[in-house]
């Protein structure tokens, strides 16, 4: 099963998932706007109706990489891992599987935390 959405490379430990439509339920238009605490809410609203979808799961670890919750991050990474990987369209036009998308989120939380 292929995933529709598309997944960006950020700074400071941020993948996101964008959603392949114009109506955002994956937080990605308010993360790149830089509204995070829009983007959880949109977020924790769509992972309560479909709490296994990977691009939530990378989203939402981005979301509190970026605002200092890396144990969190580190955990929503790890359930991605933990599930059948999901292949998902990036933003360049490449597909990746969502477990590559984690193991990357966890690799630039990492170096993050390494560099403070």
């Amino acid at each position: 099963m292929r995933n529709m959405g598309f997944v960006i490379a950020g700074s400071a430990a941020m993948i996101v998932a964008a959603p392949a439509v114009a109506k955002d339920r994956v937080g990605y238009q308010a993360i790149a706007a830089g509204s995070l605490a829009q983007a959880e809410q949109t977020i924790d609203a769509e992972r309560a109706i479909f709490p296994e979808r990977p691009e939530l799961m990378l989203n939402l670890a981005a979301i509190y990489a970026r605002t200092g919750r890396s144990g969190q991050a580190r955990a929503l990474y790890g359930e991605v891992l933990g599930r059948e990987p999901v292949a998902m369209d990036l933003a360049d036009g490449s597909v990746q599987s969502s477990h590559l998308l984690a193991q990357r989120g966890l690799a630039k939380l990492g170096a993050t935390i390494a560099s403070r």
